[in-house]
């Protein structure tokens, strides 16, 4: 039996999300077919993060448990990639398998993970762009990124983030998570908020940037952030952002800890 890690990217805009669900096209249920085709039965994969509709991912993860078999490891890739495919002559797709490698016994991708990193992508611009508008949370008013800045900062570090959860998710033990960095950096029209952390619960990431974007706007002051966290109130917290700015970047296992920063 062989245990495989596979990294997959995808654009998440035609997909009802990662995970399989009876009727709708998801970005597992695709990798699934595609790798029936190639392994020629039905086999289930593991992925990490159960991203929602429209969100897109860099650096997915989902682990696969295979019985002996022919093709080697090394050629599942290619073959899993060339049949997910789906503009030929442009030979580009909507998902990418960018790794497929063995893993020890016992390994799994959400369960051996240490951390993510999510990014969120803004553009903050007086006048929208169409052919962005799946990759870009877009918004008309200017931001005051130095003060989006210093309510990051108040995120970092050990807390019940319950006031950033939404209500749906997989009910969690406790609501108590380190964000490791929340950095934002801004060139031009363009910002992208980057955050680290040892888990994040359900829309956490874009709750809080729904907050930062509050702030930057100048809708609620900077120095709330700690109350708000404080008070464990969702209804305290800003919107939800829309789910096109996401992109789940990497996620982290043993080896990387020290990317976690």
């Amino acid at each position: 039996m062989r245990n495989l890690l596979l990294t997959i990217a995808y654009d998440g805009t035609g997909f009802h999300g990662w995970q399989r669900l009876p009727g709708e096209r998801t970005v597992c249920g695709t990798v699934e077919e595609a790798l029936a085709r190639v392994l020629g039965r039905e086999v289930k994969i593991d992925g990490c993060s159960r991203t929602d509709a429209g969100v897109h991912a860099l650096g997915q993860t989902a682990t696969l448990l295979l019985e002996d078999h022919g093709i080697p490891t090394e050629r599942i890739k290619k073959a899993l990639t060339d049949c997910l495919i789906t503009q030929k002559r442009e030979g580009v797709g909507e998902i990418e398998i960018l790794d497929v490698k063995e893993m020890p016994e016992g390994f799994h991708a959400r369960y051996s993970a240490k951390g993510k990193q999510y990014l969120y992508k803004i553009r903050n611009a007086e006048s929208p762009d169409i052919f962005k508008r799946t990759r870009y949370y877009q918004i008309a008013q200017p931001l005051d990124v130095e003060a989006m800045r210093r309510a990051a900062a108040q995120i970092v570090g050990t807390h019940d983030f319950a006031c950033f959860q939404t209500a749906g998710g997989t009910p969690r033990e406790t609501t108590v998570r380190t964000v490791r960095s929340l950095d934002i950096q801004q060139d031009g029209e363009y910002i992208t908020i980057s955050i680290k952390g040892d888990g994040f619960l359900y829309n956490m990431v874009r709750i809080i940037v729904g907050t930062l974007v509050e702030v930057g706007q100048g809708r609620r002051d900077a120095s709330e952030i700690a109350d708000i966290i404080e008070s464990k109130d969702r209804q305290r917290a800003g919107h939800t952002a829309p789910p096109q700015g996401l992109y789940l970047k990497e996620v982290y296992y043993d080896e990387q800890q020290t990317d976690l920063g």
